[in-house]
């Protein structure tokens, strides 16, 4: 069997500040065909599976350019096109092949694409023609269009949010599509939309029932698999939602039942999937009243996993004017104070203007006099898939007892390692205050005795009713009544 794998990933906050150009996907991971690196990445879990079913069954497998980049604003058309387009000729030298099994997005958005997995996927399909098994796994925060799932044989989703589970959804993707190539089954897709956009954390009930259920019913003689587009709010496109997605063994009736069933299912449970959000100094308050820390507070709306700017200082700046120490917070983008701290060097005290950067949901800029604490250069950290992520040059400073981890590139908090690195001992903070909605919990709520969900001003916003939408179908809740 010949499959073809690749890559073009990116996840699009339209509200976002920070323009996603090529240094964005360079900066992240950029490799040209046949340069990816032997562990596979969190963009690229198709590559990886390819890789292990062909060693196992004797494939040939032939690896194209694989690229993801930070999540931020629109992609620019350049840069969408330059890459979208390497990638397709990777696929024409290719050709022929029996498979293609991609890692897209779901929720890339580029000037004049508002659905570039949509047109990448029309695109294979154009080149391989229509009895090539054309697959993709996409994160669930996604926009499943009617494109996607037309031009595509599967699409499956990661069912775990933190994004634990990449590498299995990958090998169930490349295992099915097999399956399809070797006429053992005939997929066929029922999509239902709930007419809701809601977050679905697998943390906590009564999403993580709801997922173990969906697992058992994938057992189901004639289902294949079943996945939920969480959608992704921040992104103003016509396909932005909450959507179920069934494949059945050649049974689309019995594929859009089960679709609807479990649609239904979450619309009655929607009061209860929405976090608790709660102001920034009632979290303080509420952190300061457990007996033990460390308090994990998280920062979603600047979250840079959701396109926020990763440099807002609302949070640090309350931190500072009620004195709470000792506590640490991290990552906080600002590759200019980084260079200052690094020209200072290591147990320096300096005057510096750290973070509110970027624009009017950063903040203001924090002025004080803070001390270099440790330096690190071209630091890198564990992903949720084990592979790493640069941060760049990093360093820690601190003030007034607070320790600040800075990075030259733009990340969320995933793992404690992005503290320990620098020499923050985690487990002597009172308060520790992470850049991400739901990735860290993973690893940090392990380590805390309690985790708050801040609603702090930001880009990445929980109160989707403030966002100035124009394109997205309405009526949504809870957008709408």
């Amino acid at each position: 069997m010949r499959v073809f794998t690749g890559s073009l990933c990116t996840e699009t906050n339209t509200f976002s500040p920070v323009p996603t150009g090529l240094a964005a996907f360079r900066d992240r991971g950029y490799y040209p065909a046949g340069t990816h690196p032997p562990q596979a990445l969190f963009y690229s879990g198709p590559l990886g599976a390819a890789r292990q079913r062909g060693a196992e069954l004797g494939w040939t497998v032939i690896e194209g350019m694989v690229a993801g980049a930070q999540p931020g604003g629109p992609t620019s058309r350049a840069a969408y096109e330059l890459l979208r387009d390497e990638l397709l000729a990777d696929l024409q030298r290719a050709l022929p092949v029996d498979m293609v099994v991609l890692a897209l997005h779901g929720a890339m958005v580029a000037d004049g694409y508002p659905d570039c997995e949509g047109d990448i996927l029309r695109r294979v399909r154009s080149l391989v023609g229509p009895d090539v098994v054309v697959g993709a796994e996409l994160d669930p925060h996604c926009h499943l269009s009617e494109t996607m799932v037309e031009q595509a044989d599967l699409l499956i989703l990661f069912k775990e949010y933190p994004h634990t589970d990449v590498a299995e959804r990958a090998l169930e993707l490349v295992d099915l599509c097999a399956a399809q190539v070797r006429g053992e089954i005939r997929p066929v897709a029922g999509v239902v939309d709930t007419g809701m956009i809601v977050p679905l954390h697998t943390t906590r009930e009564p999403v993580r029932g709801f997922v173990d259920r969906l697992q058992q019913l994938e057992q189901t003689p004639g289902l294949l698999s079943i996945s939920v587009a969480h959608g992704f709010p921040w992104g103003d496109v016509p396909d932005m939602g909450t959507k179920l997605l069934v494949y059945s063994d050649g049974d689309a009736a019995l594929a859009t039942a089960q679709a609807r069933r479990l649609a239904d299912e979450l619309i009655a449970m929607r009061a209860q999937l929405q976090p608790a959000l709660i102001d920034i100094d009632t979290a303080l308050d509420q952190a300061l009243q457990q007996p033990t820390g460390p308090v994990v507070l998280a920062d979603g709306a600047d979250n840079p996993g959701g396109g926020g700017a990763g440099d807002s200082t609302f949070i640090l700046a309350r931190l500072l004017e009620r004195r709470i120490a000792p506590a640490a917070l991290g990552p906080l983008w600002d590759p200019v104070a980084v260079r200052f701290a690094f020209e200072a060097g290591l147990g320096a005290r300096l005057t510096l203007r750290v973070g509110g950067k970027t624009g009017p949901m950063s903040g203001v800029p924090i002025d004080a006099v803070w001390t270099v604490t440790a330096l690190a250069g071209d630091l890198e950290v564990e992903a949720l898939t084990g592979a790493p992520i640069a941060l760049g040059d990093c360093v820690c400073v601190e003030t007034q007892g607070i320790s600040v981890v800075l990075t030259s590139l733009r990340n969320q908090a995933l793992r404690t390692d992005l503290f320990s690195k620098l020499g923050v001992d985690l487990s002597a903070q009172q308060l520790v205050v992470v850049k991400s909605s739901q990735h860290f919990h993973a690893a940090f709520a392990p380590i805390a005795s309690a985790v708050i969900y801040v609603d702090a001003p930001g880009s990445v916003i929980a109160d989707y009713r403030t966002l100035p939408y124009v394109h997205v179908q309405r009526p949504r809740w809870p957008l709408d009544a």
